[in-house]
């Protein structure tokens, strides 16, 4: 009686698992962002909302043009960069500290994805709210003035911003240990850079020991790289603004990978 031979079991294709697992954090992180809209995106608007009544329209009229141009057209890319930014380090900081608190982070260490996968995951989640908020702010900046794409660099800088931000929050959520930690570096080290980022301003304004002063902020070169994609102008080189953000991006995507190696934040 001759015996039936079973066919030999697929292998499993990790880089299929690896996909999958990616892709399964990502719509986590986007249907959170969805399901909490009010949360999420909301409060972003109603702020650049207020931001152009008071500085665009009030205070503007007095400030007159900036950089040769309208006070609302220039500080319109620099607020929709300061959302871009506390939205996509806020998004990843929550999401993670809340996996930590929640203890649900455990399924995902015992799971076959390896850590850099799971940094990228909440990584790109951090910047599809980036993205999100930042093109909500965008509808509302053109209500109140006109924006025009003069270079594609705006994309890339919008990315790379987004990105490197997102990631920072996967850092500040590791290290944390209390919610109160989560909200120390957004309120004591983003906001008070973002405002001296020349959101607000152009830094050829400034006395010579402040605009040395802010040339040390990376939030101006984010800013600046992002303004120069819609107006054309900047008070930074292009090309060194790139430079810094794929530096600092690629940088913490392995601080972020070796501390989770590690287990720093996660296994104690």
């Amino acid at each position: 009686m001759s015996s039936v031979v079973q066919p030999a079991a697929e292998p499993i294709r990790l880089d299929v698992v690896r996909w999958i697992g990616f892709k399964t954090i990502v719509i986590r992180e986007y249907g959170r962002i969805i399901r909490i809209w009010g949360q999420t995106i909301v409060p972003s608007v109603v702020t650049a909302i207020l931001y152009f009544a008071i500085f665009g329209s009030l205070i503007g009229r007095r400030v007159g043009a900036m950089g040769g141009f309208d006070y609302k057209q220039f500080i319109a890319p620099g607020l929709i960069m300061m959302s871009v930014i506390t939205n996509s380090y806020g998004n990843v900081v929550a999401s993670f500290f809340g996996a930590k608190f929640g203890k649900h982070i455990e399924e995902l260490l015992v799971s076959p994805l390896p850590n850099w996968v799971i940094v990228g995951g909440y990584a790109v989640g951090g910047m599809v709210r980036g993205v999100l908020v930042g093109a909500a702010v965008t509808v509302v900046s053109l209500v109140f003035t006109h924006l025009q794409v003069h270079h594609l660099v705006v994309l890339a800088a919008l990315l790379l911003t987004s990105l490197t931000f997102a990631l920072g929050g996967f850092l500040n959520a590791l290290f944390a240990k209390n919610f109160d930690q989560v909200n120390w570096v957004p309120a004591f080290v983003l906001t008070p850079l973002t405002y001296f980022g020349g959101v607000f301003y152009s830094v050829s304004l400034l006395p010579d020991w402040a605009r040395r002063l802010s040339f040390a902020n990376p939030i101006l070169y984010m800013v600046n790289a992002f303004r120069y994609g819609f107006l054309g102008v900047s008070d930074v080189d292009v090309g060194a603004a790139f430079a810094l953000m794929t530096a600092a991006a690629l940088v913490l995507y392995a601080v972020a990978v070796l501390l989770m190696n590690r287990g720093t934040g996660i296994r104690e």
